[in-house]
C-alpha cells in the first residue's frame, strides 16, 4: 500500500519546519502570504490532507467549513464549485448542507448546523435567519442571490447592457428592442433599466419593452409580432434562451442576421457559441466570485485581513449575430 503523505513530507517539500506547516494548515496569523503558497502548493503535489480529528483534539479547530443553500433542488452549480475548490487549496473540508423549504423551519436548521461544533465557519449565498452565532463558527452570507434563488448580488451589474447598446450604435444601428425577463428577478429590472437609461441618453429609438419571460418561446413570439418593417433593429435579449427565440423567429420571416437584424444575449451558454449566427452574449465568472466569497470567509476564520474583490466578472463576448463576418 503506497504510505500516506504527512507534514514532515509538506515541510521538506516546501524548504519550512513542521511547525511552520502545521501553522498554515491550522491558519494561524504572522505566517507571509509567500511561506502559505509554498506550504499550500507543496501539500496539493504530494495530495496530502490532514487528519482533521487530531487536529480538533489539539488546536480546538475542526478544519470544516459548511455552504448552506435553501432549497434542496436548487444549487448553485458554479459558485460551489470555486468556493470548494478555494477551501480546499487553502486545507478545509466542504460540507453542503440544504435548508428546509419552510421559512419557519429555516431558523431551527441552521441554529442546529451552528451548534454543532463541526465548523469554523459558514457560507451562504442567500440571506440567512437570525440565530444566535455567539461563540460559534464565523456565518458569513454574501447575499450573491435571494431566498428564491433570484440572483441579487454582483451579477445584477447590468453594465455590460449599457456596453452593447453602445457599440450597436457606433455600427449605426438606431431601433432597438428589449426582450425582458421575468419582472419578480432583479437582474431582469436592473437589464431593463440599463437598457432605457442608455437608450435615453444615447438618443436612440426603442420600438419597445417586450417578453417579461426568459423563455425562446416568449423571445420567438416578440418578434413574430413585430409589423414587417421594423428592420434594420437590434435586440438585446435578457438572457440566450430569449436571444435564441429571437433568432429562430427572425429566420422564419427571412430577415438576414446580423444585417437586418442584430441580436445579444445574456449568459454565454455553451450551445450559444454554436448558434447560426452564434450569439453575442454576456459571460458570467460564477467559480470565480463562488472562490472569492469561501475566501472572505476563510479570512473572517483566520481573522485575517478580507481578499480583494475580483474585477471583470462579467465580459461580453463578441459573435456574429451581431458583427458581419468581415468586420
Amino acid at each position: 500500500m503506497e504510505r500516506r503523505p504527512t507534514s514532515h513530507d509538506v515541510a521538506h517539500l516546501a524548504g519550512v519546519s513542521q511547525s511552520t506547516v502545521s501553522f498554515v494548515l491550522t491558519g494561524r496569523s504572522g505566517i507571509s502570504v509567500a511561506t502559505r503558497d509554498r506550504v499550500l502548493r507543496a501539500a496539493a503535489e504530494l495530495h496530502y490532507r490532514p487528519n482533521l480529528a487530531a487536529r480538533s483534539m489539539r488546536t480546538q479547530r475542526t478544519g470544516r467549513l459548511a455552504v448552506v443553500v435553501p432549497i434542496a433542488t436548487m444549487n448553485p452549480l458554479t459558485l460551489l464549485s470555486g468556493a470548494i475548490s478555494a477551501a480546499r487549496d487553502a486545507g478545509y473540508v466542504v460540507e453542503v448542507i440544504n435548508l428546509p423549504d419552510e421559512e419557519p423551519d429555516r431558523g431551527g436548521r441552521l441554529s442546529d448546523v451552528v451548534d454543532s461544533g463541526q465548523y469554523e465557519g459558514i457560507l451562504s449565498f442567500t440571506p440567512l435567519p437570525a440565530v444566535d452565532t455567539e461563540g460559534g463558527p464565523v456565518v458569513l452570507p454574501v447575499g450573491e442571490f435571494d431566498e428564491a434563488m433570484h440572483m441579487t448580488g454582483e451579477f445584477t451589474d447590468a453594465r455590460p447592457i449599457t456596453e452593447m447598446i453602445t457599440h450597436l450604435a457606433a455600427q449605426g444601428h438606431r431601433r432597438f428592442l428589449h426582450l425582458a425577463g421575468a419582472e419578480e428577478f432583479p437582474s431582469a429590472r436592473a437589464r431593463r433599466e440599463a437598457y432605457v437609461e442608455t437608450i435615453t441618453r444615447l438618443g436612440l429609438h426603442s420600438l419597445g419593452i417586450v417578453a417579461n419571460d426568459w423563455s425562446a418561446a416568449a423571445g420567438a413570439a416578440a418578434i413574430a409580432a413585430l409589423p414587417d418593417d421594423a428592420p434594420p433593429l437590434a435586440v438585446i435579449a435578457a438572457n440566450d434562451l430569449l436571444a435564441t427565440g429571437a433568432i429562430r423567429a427572425a429566420v422564419r420571416r427571412g430577415w438576414r442576421l446580423p444585417d437586418e437584424m442584430a441580436v445579444t444575449g445574456w449568459d454565454d451558454h455553451l450551445q450559444s457559441e454554436f448558434l447560426v449566427p452564434s450569439l453575442t452574449s454576456v459571460s458570467q465568472d460564477r467559480e470565480r466570485l463562488g472562490a472569492y466569497s469561501m475566501h472572505r470567509l476563510i479570512a473572517a476564520v483566520r481573522g485575517e485581513d478580507p481578499p480583494q474583490k475580483p474585477e471583470r466578472l462579467l465580459a461580453v463576448v463578441w459573435r456574429e449575430s451581431t458583427e458581419s463576418p468581415q468586420s
